[in-house]
């Protein structure tokens, strides 16, 4: 059996309607959470901008860093080491989590630093992710976008999973595309028994589990073989499923062939995994991005002229087309 249908250790604490309850159906804000399977691919850089671009276009944004115990979002808007971050929200030093939003230099963006002193926090607790999502309905803004942490930790996954838009980020090359593909089958596992357990389908994957299948069978064969055995259950499980909608971003492109490799990945998490990646754009190679980090301040307002301004727009715009 191949070992895409081994099931994985499960946090048992948490479940899909936990998850929904926390978010709520009828928030007035949109979550975007970007994520990514590695570190240093570009998702500091990515949320910053993203929150930038929002709020010059007169959105009111909170950009929240999720990279627990490896926190650096501030650095990337231009803003010093916050003087409160979510470690004193979690050990109750502060009351509401809208008392950690810090001003930037830009006008309606504010960020909410991660922690900064204590290591333990980027192991939450389920209370604690639990907190934190049911409190960010609290926060005054139009977009609250999730710089996330690097890997597969359930706490990255059920960010990602939560959020109205998860955006993957990925360099060219092999290491950072496997990786990708690991976040992306992670984060489809973690779904997966979300649903099960949700709609209590335990016995009907199992089944589907124990037909004696191929080493080429995919995740989205699994999904067939289910609706087989249990039509009704089965599409229920597909409709929950078919939720899932990454999207992506080619960070670091040189060639056009870099630029492609967007659309090939798209093609095979069709074939694979059945879902639906949305390549919403790249991001050039560029060496004010650096530059911009090194003097510390963000690189949209530091690079006006810089190819990724337009390409920021480009990616901001096809974003809040599929919002």
């Amino acid at each position: 059996m191949s070992s895409l249908f081994t099931k994985g250790p499960f946090d048992p604490d948490f479940g899909a309607k936990s998850l929904h309850s926390q978010l709520g159906a009828q928030r007035k804000h949109k979550i975007w959470a970007v994520g990514g399977g590695k570190g240093g691919v570009g998702k500091s850089l990515i949320t910053a901008n993203l929150s930038i671009c929002l709020a010059l276009m007169g959105h009111k944004v909170v950009a929240i860093d999720l990279d627990l115990g490896g926190a650096n979002l501030h650095t990337c808007l231009g803003v010093p080491v916050p003087d409160k971050t979510l470690s004193d929200y979690l050990s109750k030093k502060v009351k509401n989590l809208s008392d950690l939003q810090t001003p930037t230099l830009i006008n309606n963006l504010s960020i909410i630093s991660g922690a900064q002193d204590d290591v333990g926090i980027a192991n939450l607790k389920q209370m604690h992710k639990a907190k934190i999502l049911s409190r960010l309905g609290e926060l005054e803004a139009d977009f609250i976008i999730l710089d996330l942490g690097a890997g597969t930790t359930f706490n990255t996954l059920d960010f990602f999973i939560a959020a109205d838009q998860g955006i993957l980020t990925t360099l060219p090359e092999p290491t950072s595309i496997e990786n990708t593909y690991r976040f992306i089958r992670s984060v489809y596992h973690r779904k997966l028994k979300m649903v099960e357990d949700l709609l209590e389908l335990g016995p009907v994957i199992d089944q589907a589990m124990n037909v004696k299948i191929s080493q080429q069978s995919t995740p989205a064969d699994l999904i067939t073989r289910v609706i087989e055995i249990n039509p009704n259950m089965g599409h229920r499980l597909k409709a929950e499923l078919n939720r899932l909608k990454p999207k992506l971003v080619i960070n670091q492109v040189r060639t056009q062939a870099d630029i492609d490799i967007g659309f090939s990945m798209k093609i095979i998490c069709r074939k694979y995994f059945g879902i639906d990646l949305d390549y919403v754009g790249y991001l050039d190679y560029d060496a004010t991005v650096w530059q911009s980090v090194k003097r510390r301040r963000p690189l949209l307002m530091e690079f006006p002229n810089s190819s990724l301004v337009a390409n920021f727009d480009k990616i901001v715009h096809r974003l809040l087309e599929l919002s």
